[in-house]
């Protein structure tokens, strides 16, 4: 049986989308695949939240992801939008879910932790609720 693929979407796959990759597929790759990705892209991923994942997590992002655009990942079966704060891309479909964070961008380290730590509380939420309803 294949697992589902999530794809965490927000403008320009550079943080919030990334971190949600990274910690996906570190705490939830036994549920389903994680992807990332954005309607435009940056030439690198935010190097505040390279650092804190490898500061936090021991994961080093720059490693083994990079800025990607929709069409450049497999067509998901969940999508999350990172928040619309900064107006919602079009990815072809609704999005399953929209997780409303603030970008941290330009931010202390003080609200990057908050951000990081709230992608991994849905990170896990979301995961409880796959197992639970593949369970029956």
């Amino acid at each position: 049986m294949t697992k589902p693929k999530v794809a965490f979407i927000c403008v320009h796959n550079s943080c919030r989308s990334q971190i949600a990759e990274a910690l996906g597929k570190a705490l939830a790759s036994d549920v389903f695949e994680s992807y990332s990705a954005g309607t435009e892209t940056k030439p690198q991923i935010n190097q505040d939240a390279v650092r804190l994942m490898k500061k936090l997590y021991g994961i080093d992002m720059e490693q083994t992801q990079h800025s990607k655009l929709i069409s450049d990942i497999p067509e998901p079966d969940i999508a999350i939008s990172m928040g619309c704060n900064v107006g919602c891309p079009f990815i072809g479909k609704p999005f399953d879910d929209n997780w409303g964070l603030e970008d941290p961008t330009g931010k202390n380290d003080e609200e990057f932790k908050k951000v990081i730590d709230e992608i991994q509380k849905q990170i896990m939420k979301l995961k409880d609720r796959m197992t639970n309803s593949a369970l029956g």
